[in-house]
């Protein structure tokens, strides 16, 4: 026989309290824009540019000024420099898409080149120099082009203050044009972060125009050029600079090496035996009144 169910109800709702993990996710909410916002510090720019082609509402959040500031400073490892013209996404772009200068004007010159890294100009006074032997002499005179024979250093004002990019160029001889020529030119070369974005630029109104040079002529064991903030000249980390045996390489070694601080950026070149150097110093202007904007220090053997 059949037993009978001593229950003479039928099915009926749980009445028991909910699983605090469902609950949980009914309150959490994927389109938070604080949680997204927080995420987008630990991913590179590609990623970002990737979650932000996802959906219009990702695209709003994470194209945010705030957003690529963040990964501007993060991944060029310097400090908010409080003030920019141009909104941080472009900023970003013309820092990482791989440009330099040679892109823009003389690209036939442009041998290779290497991204040294960013720093910073709290003031408007430069200090640059092609010896990196300490102490380093600042003889002042009337002219920068006394100045550099007098001591191979000299000081530059109204720099525009900001956040600056360094590199490191190597181009063909400038003295010939022949393709044959194996002669090279190593250039240290920094700019403005803005200076891909400005007008001036893009137009070619705005040139570099050489404002000193003078000729080593004797054995020179390394070709170095150094760019400091003098305002932070003693510092600390500028002044591991001039400790050529931590960065520059043993004397065999004829690699260029290269060194980046907060507020200074210096270059080293170990060479074979030779007959001297001619080193020229360039800067570019935004406009005839206007901040310098970028800075060569360039390198030829004679």
């Amino acid at each position: 026989m059949r037993k009978r169910l001593k229950r003479n109800k039928g099915l009926c709702v749980c009445s028991s309290p909910c699983c605090p993990y469902h609950a949980s996710l009914s309150l959490f909410s994927w389109y938070d824009v604080d949680i997204w916002t927080y995420i987008a510090r630990f991913l590179d720019g590609k990623s970002l540019v990737k979650l932000a082609l996802t959906s219009k509402w990702f695209h709003d959040v994470i194209m945010h000024d705030c957003v690529w500031k963040f990964a501007c400073l993060r991944d060029l490892q310097v400090p908010d420099p409080r003030h920019v013209s141009f909104h941080w996404t472009k900023i970003y772009a013309t820092a990482f898409d791989g440009s330099h200068s040679y892109l823009f004007c003389q690209p036939d010159k442009h041998l290779d080149w290497m991204r040294i890294g960013a720093f910073l100009f709290d003031s408007q006074e430069a200090l640059l120099t092609d010896k990196l032997d300490l102490p380093v002499r600042i003889i002042k005179e009337k002219t920068i082009e006394k100045m550099l024979k007098a001591c191979g250093s000299c000081l530059l004002k109204n720099i525009k203050t900001g956040i600056w990019i360094a590199d490191l160029q190597l181009v063909r001889c400038p003295a010939c044009n022949l393709d044959t020529c194996e002669g090279t030119m190593q250039m240290l070369e920094a700019r403005h972060i803005e200076l891909f974005l400005s007008e001036g630029f893009l137009n070619r109104s705005w040139e570099y125009e050489l404002i000193g040079s003078h000729k080593i002529e004797k054995d020179v064991r390394a070709a170095s050029a150094g760019i400091f903030d003098v305002d932070h000249f003693k510092d600390c980390q500028s002044a591991g600079v001039f400790d050529l045996k931590r960065w520059a390489g043993k004397p065999h070694e004829m690699l260029p090496k290269a060194i980046i601080a907060f507020h200074a950026v210096a270059i080293n070149t170990n060479l074979q035996k030779n007959e001297g150097i001619l080193v020229k110093y360039h800067t570019m202007k935004a406009g005839p009144e206007g901040d310098i904007v970028s800075i060569r220090i360039s390198q030829q053997l004679l």
